[in-house]
């Protein structure tokens, strides 16, 4: 009963979310750029309260397919031009609940270990809209990889904050006994490889590949965290 309750709350603040940034969009005149972004930066905290307030994976399929279904019904139909309206062909707004899903699972199947959900969620959640916004501001040292137009200030931005992410979270998880050695080591090859996913995935594919790296490396990574 109690996630069912817990997840009926989430759906709500999820659509609360989508209002807001529609509100923005229509009546405060911000670029759909910016409410996609702001979407994109509360889905990835609000997901951070799955493993709090959800216990059944099947709770967070309902509610990551039910949103899925809501975006591709906007796609079709041309709502929420607050996530839809941009210059560019993106599948991102759909991958997002196929990776959230599957970061769970991977919680769920080794054993609970959060930082398995909550590092490749926030990374996405932090590091990508933070690479985007730097990019923008500070549009210097374009280059294309593929179909991907980037800069070297957005993927350094991505960079440094995945570095400190993943450095925070791993002394935050396992306080006791780290070597600040094996932290490097993890910190620096995740933030090196999820930059480079970043940099090649073009179309929104970064809402996938990004969480799909770094659960890799925590998985394959000999770690005390994992």
């Amino acid at each position: 009963m109690l996630d069912i309750l817990n997840t009926l709350l989430l759906g709500l603040c999820f659509l609360a979310l989508f209002g807001l940034a529609e509100w923005l969009y229509h009546k405060a005149k911000v670029k759909a750029e910016l409410t996609r972004k702001l979407v994109h930066f509360g889905t990835g905290f609000l997901t951070l309260l799955f493993p709090v307030l959800l216990s059944n994976h099947w709770f967070v399929l309902l509610l990551c397919s039910s949103f899925a279904l809501i975006l591709i019904g906007s796609l079709q139909y041309k709502l929420l031009p607050s996530i839809n309206a941009i210059d560019r062909p993106s599948h991102g707004s759909l991958l997002y609940p196929i990776s959230v899903y599957g970061c769970y699972l991977a919680y769920v199947f080794y054993d609970y270990k959060l930082v398995l959900f909550y590092l490749p969620v926030l990374t996405l959640a932090v590091c990508d809209p933070l690479a985007a916004l730097f990019g923008k501001r500070f549009p210097y040292g374009k280059y294309k990889i593929g179909i991907s137009n980037k800069t070297m200030v957005g993927s350094a931005a991505f960079f440094i904050s995945s570095f400190i992410l993943t450095w925070c979270i791993a002394f935050y998880l396992h306080p006791h006994g780290l070597q600040a050695s094996a932290v490097l080591t993890l910190a620096c090859t995740i933030s090196c490889l999820a930059t480079i996913s970043e940099a090649l995935s073009g179309r929104g594919l970064d809402n996938l590949t990004i969480p799909m790296c770094v659960l890799g490396i925590l998985l394959s990574y000999q770690f005390p965290v994992i």
